[in-house]
């Protein structure tokens, strides 16, 4: 990294509007979470959950951001503002450096400007960047490893390959998906004249700096049978929606903003094709090899997003160039005025801002509904934000049911869920109800077994109990839960008292696994 982002140079010229766009950036994911009527993301309530159970590795990912979560919870508890406080400094940080690729292309402070906005009103970065999870520090792994590329190429430096190989190691320990980063690179790096760059033992040096970070969370998925590859099979198998290349661009259309598409766009077409971009080609091809590699593997449309940083700043510079050569100021007001005003349009879509009667009538005045990317029949609301809703009331409705138990039923009762987002409800706003700690079956809750509990009492929190009633003597309908705005397996789930387990429950927990 430039010794200018460090030296008091930060606050003026070039690194004075990045500096206000990522303050600007860090302010609306801070006030949007202390004034939304909207709760705790699923997905958070198991990175909690997960953080009370530091390890090398989970099911369903690495363990930096845990290990991050985990820090964060010491620092700041646990209130939804406090929880969200990383992600938010990680999109700040991802506006300016998406400024500062920019500047390394040799973008003037137009560009610096336009590609820093792209970063800041893209309604997938408004909405990944805004809750606790690995994706927000994802898209800055990559753009941090994309400014390193960018400053080798320009201003050859190879010794910063050993600063790339902290990130790129750092990155896959917080989520995989930076690996294949590296592999667009390397497409990028053969099919141009930056395959030179391969010959720099710096740049072997940094291989081995990230293969040496990431070593021990390969050993804990060999020392676990490999979770993460179960996972990911069933997932792409069973939950993830198969989309057509041309759906998949599309995807990128609509989750970076069909506002930015245009620079993004001539982003790819001057690393590509122009004079201009030679210097910068592999870049280009990079992201052509990430576009087929996901579309190959039926992967979401989202796993791409991290790439765009790099293409806002080639597009930016490219059309900020072209606009001062030809000295049209009216364009250049145009374009910022634009990329704001679509990101004020947009931003319902990404941030909860607006109440879900509200956010309905909202997406039904524009008539664009966000594509579901899993397949589950679908609520009111889009899985995003259905998924904030509920989670306290069925811990609440658990705590209803545990209470009517005796004492000496209460001490000897499990608390079993079928997914984690109710495991994490009831562990999360349990303590405070007189709960016990939940298990479940998912993902790494599964790892974390059955705790000492014997069957002979389990309350279980599900949305319908099935075959799994017979493995019981007796049970007891308790309660059913209304969820307005849940998604529809999460609307009416039931909390059910059984007793009498008729086999182990060792037993049991073999069979019920599911990594999804």
């Amino acid at each position: 990294m430039s010794t200018t982002i460090l030296s008091r140079d930060l606050f003026r010229g070039d690194s004075a509007r990045l500096v206000f766009l990522a303050v600007l950036t860090l302010l609306i994911h801070i006030v949007v979470n202390a004034t939304t009527s909207y709760s705790y993301f699923r997905d958070e309530l198991y990175y909690i959950a997960c953080s009370e159970h530091l390890a090398f590795g989970y099911v369903d990912q690495p363990p930096l951001s845990i290990l991050l979560l985990a820090i964060n919870r010491v620092l700041f508890g646990d209130s939804l503002v406090a929880l969200r406080i990383m992600p938010a400094l990680a999109a700040a940080a991802t506006v300016f450096l998406t400024g500062s690729i920019a500047r390394t292309l040799g973008g003037s402070r137009l560009a610096q400007t336009i590609a820093a906005l792209c970063s800041l009103v893209a309604p997938q970065y408004l909405g990944m960047l805004n809750f606790f999870s690995m994706n927000a520090f994802d898209v800055l792994f990559w753009t941090s490893a994309l400014l390193l590329v960018t400053k080798v190429i320009n201003e050859e430096k190879p010794k910063l390959w050993l600063l790339f190989g902290i990130v790129v190691g750092l990155g896959a320990q917080n989520k995989f998906s930076i690996l294949f980063l590296c592999f667009g690179l390397v497409v990028g790096f053969l099919l141009t004249s930056a395959r030179r760059q391969l010959l720099q033992k710096w740049f072997w040096l940094g291989t081995a700096i990230a293969a040496l970070i990431f070593l021990p969370h390969i050993i804990w998925q060999i020392a676990n049978g490999f979770p993460t590859a179960e996972f990911v099979k069933n997932a792409t198998l069973n939950k993830n929606i198969i989309s057509t290349p041309l759906e998949f661009l599309v995807g990128q259309i609509l989750n970076m903003s069909p506002f930015t598409f245009p620079i993004w766009a001539f982003g790819l077409w001057h690393f590509l094709f122009s004079a201009a971009g030679k210097k910068f080609r592999l870049f280009g091809w990079c992201y052509v090899a990430i576009f087929a590699l996901f579309v190959l593997q039926n992967g979401k449309p989202y796993y791409l997003s991290p790439i765009y940083p790099i293409l806002f700043a080639g597009g930016a510079t490219a059309i900020a160039g072209f606009i001062e050569r030809r000295q049209l100021k009216w364009l250049r007001t145009t374009a910022v005025a634009v990329l704001v005003a679509s990101g004020i349009l947009l931003a319902p879509y990404a941030l909860p801002v607006l109440p879900p009667e509200a956010f309905i009538a909202y997406m039904r005045t524009l008539g664009v509904e966000p594509k579901p990317e899993e397949r589950h029949e679908r609520g009111k609301l889009p899985q995003f934000y259905a998924d904030m809703f509920g989670w306290k009331e069925k811990a609440e409705a658990v705590a209803r049911a545990y209470h009517t138990l005796a004492p000496e039923e209460q001490a000897k009762c499990a608390i079993l869920t079928f997914n984690y987002g109710r495991a994490g409800a009831i562990d999360f706003f349990g303590p405070k109800l007189g709960l016990p700690k939940a298990i479940c079956n998912h993902n790494s809750y599964w790892l974390w077994g059955p705790r000492e509990y014997t069957g002979e009492v389990v309350l279980v929190l599900a949305k319908d109990l099935g075959e799994f009633r017979d493995e019981f003597h007796s049970v007891q309908l308790k309660e059913v839960i209304p969820c307005e705005y849940c998604m529809p397996y999460e609307a009416d789930t039931q909390v059910y008292i059984c007793r009498g387990l008729k086999r182990p429950m060792s037993d049991v927990w073999g069979s019920i696994k599911s990594f999804n």
